[in-house]
């Protein structure tokens, strides 16, 4: 495979066959293949990163609205969750250690910036978490039907939107910071809007490629360790688009 998905381990290299050394094994030895890859072992591993993901994120969400101010740890989670997967993207045999680290300081994060937009546009957090999980189940389907096939044309179209997308955020960011010139996708003009829709759409795109990935690691027989590797990958995307989705929502609520 020639492309990577959006999120930095979820890439090709990791999931294929020539990603981790393996020994020749005696024709006498008895293979335990409890210790290869299923997609089943990702989607329990994913569903426990989910579990510590919601509970890490009622800390800061408590903290918001019991009078305390919770950006130290959202704005911390969010530096250790960043720095566990550029740490997971180089070593992921430290998976099972960083991908659970990952999910308790990303809840933190998503807990705090969730209570934020709840508390200036009430009932959004809801709206996007029902939205998230409406396209994720989908795309699920979609995928496991066989009804969008993801072939190296779709991989490369999705993969270049995706680039491009972050190539954008990261220029925008930087000006901002050194001017006064307002990038487009701030507001809620209808050029901000359709951005955000766009966005949502690629991040949308990135699932399939996730669950292609995915499993196909597990047809490779990858380690077991691979599980929270590729489970990591999932919940990031989930995040994004989770994120993307408040971005949106508030910025139809603030045309109200």
């Amino acid at each position: 495979m020639n492309f990577n998905s959006k999120n930095p381990f979820l890439n090709s290299k990791r999931f294929s066959s020539d990603a981790e050394p393996r020994t020749e094994v005696h024709q006498a030895q008895i293979i335990d293949y409890n210790q290869e890859m299923t997609v089943s072992g990702t989607i329990n591993k994913t569903a426990i990163l989910f579990l510590i993901l919601c509970g890490a994120s009622m800390v800061t969400w408590w903290m918001a609205f019991n009078g305390m101010n919770p950006m130290l740890p959202t704005i911390g989670g969010a530096i250790v969750g960043f720095v566990l997967v550029l740490i997971s993207s180089f070593k992921p045999q430290y998976s099972p250690y960083l991908a659970p680290g990952y999910a308790l300081f990303e809840g933190l994060f998503i807990g705090g910036i969730s209570a934020i937009f709840e508390l200036r546009f009430p009932g959004i957090v809801i709206n996007a978490v029902g939205a998230t999980l409406v396209t994720f189940l989908v795309c699920l389907g979609l995928y496991k039907f066989k009804i969008v096939k993801v072939t190296e044309q779709f991989k490369s179209v999705v993969v270049a939107a995706t680039l491009a997308i972050a190539t954008y955020y990261l220029i925008s960011w930087v000006i901002s910071m050194f001017s006064s010139w307002t990038p487009v996708h701030y507001g809620n003009s209808m050029m901000s809007i359709g951005i955000s829709v766009f966005v949502i759409i690629i991040a949308a795109l990135n699932l399939f490629l996730d669950f292609d990935l995915i499993e196909k690691g597990a047809k490779e027989r990858m380690p077991k360790f691979m599980e929270w590797y590729g489970a990591m990958g999932l919940m990031i995307t989930l995040v994004w688009l989770y994120i993307e989705f408040l971005r949106l929502l508030s910025k139809l609520s603030s045309k109200d």
